[in-house]
């Protein structure tokens, strides 16, 4: 067949199958007394296959390497799927990226700090946690319960994998993001002072079963609305000054209210919320509403 004749089987440009066959890739079978070139069958398969490689993004070179059986194409091609991996995750990041900055006023300079906290190596990301950490745990009492509170917060890591998911990515942009923010290091600071100092006398509950069982209370109160919010804030109290090892009362109450109006803070839920997204844990529900309608039932405890 002819050139154009393997043009029309292609697809292919004329153009673009005489330049394959002048670097060798696509040889024409013979050449008329004219100078015309002539293809055969193994041309056009071999043309195809070459149209196939460079859609998958395989340079000439490389696909010379192909074809000459320099290389097995097992090999090119795991190596090219593991580039094609490598450019996709950076794209997938690059995009998060754009997405953080299309949902805000951005300026330049806020677009490449979000392009470097996107792209970050996995050193890098733990870099981000610890000086948060490190900023947050400042001044805070080097006691046992110190000790077990902070290697428990710093055994979580913003491990994403090798392929995350947008939402991973967007999780991860958004962690780091509020990482940054002084108001929320202090109020972690001020809750870790009130918990730890030397002096401090713990207020807010640390074992998971009793906060659990509060907030099942608290849950089925707000929900279901058959009993008295004063009813079930007894209830609460009660299990509550047993684990502070007080009694029940006004002063005890005060002290709770002004612990839990510190504790309110949405960011500090959402910590766990993010990391449970990036590392691919099940989600985590929210219990904010929950504590927010017990602070106002016990407010209305409080004598006037």
């Amino acid at each position: 067949m002819n050139i154009g004749e393997l043009s029309r089987l292609t697809g292919l440009p004329v153009k673009t199958i005489r330049y394959y066959s002048d670097v060798g890739l696509v040889p024409e079978s013979s050449r008329t007394a004219s100078g015309y070139r002539r293809y055969d069958h193994g041309a056009l398969v071999r043309l195809e296959f070459v149209r196939t490689l460079r859609e998958l993004g395989l340079d000439l070179a490389t696909i010379r390497q192909v074809l000459d059986r320099g290389a097995s194409l097992r090999e090119v091609a795991a190596a090219h799927a593991a580039a094609l991996g490598t450019q996709i995750r950076v794209l997938k990041l690059r995009r998060a990226a754009l997405r953080a900055a299309a949902g805000r006023d951005t300026s330049p300079g806020d677009l490449e700090r979000l392009a470097r906290i996107a792209q970050a190596s996995t050193d890098e990301r733990q870099r981000i946690v610890d000086e948060f950490f490190e900023s947050i745990f400042l001044g805070i009492a080097d006691s046992p319960d110190a000790r077990k509170f902070t290697a428990g917060m710093r055994s979580v890591s913003a491990d994403l994998p090798d392929e995350p998911t947008d939402e991973q990515v967007d999780a991860w942009i958004e962690l780091a993001e509020m990482l940054r923010a002084e108001d929320f290091r202090a109020r972690l600071r001020e809750m870790g002072r009130r918990s730890f100092a030397p002096d401090a006398e713990r207020i807010i509950p640390t074992d998971m079963s009793d906060i659990k069982w509060f907030v099942d209370i608290i849950a089925e109160a707000q929900d279901g609305g058959r009993r008295a919010p004063g009813e079930v804030v007894d209830e609460v109290m009660a299990r509550w000054a047993e684990g502070a090892g007080r009694p029940d009362g006004q002063q005890l109450r005060r002290e709770v209210v002004d612990a839990l109006e510190l504790a309110n803070e949405p960011r500090a839920e959402r910590y766990w919320q993010l990391m449970a997204i990036i590392n691919g844990w099940p989600p985590i529900p929210s219990t904010m509403h929950r504590w927010s309608w017990f602070l106002s039932a016990l407010k209305a405890t409080l004598d006037r």
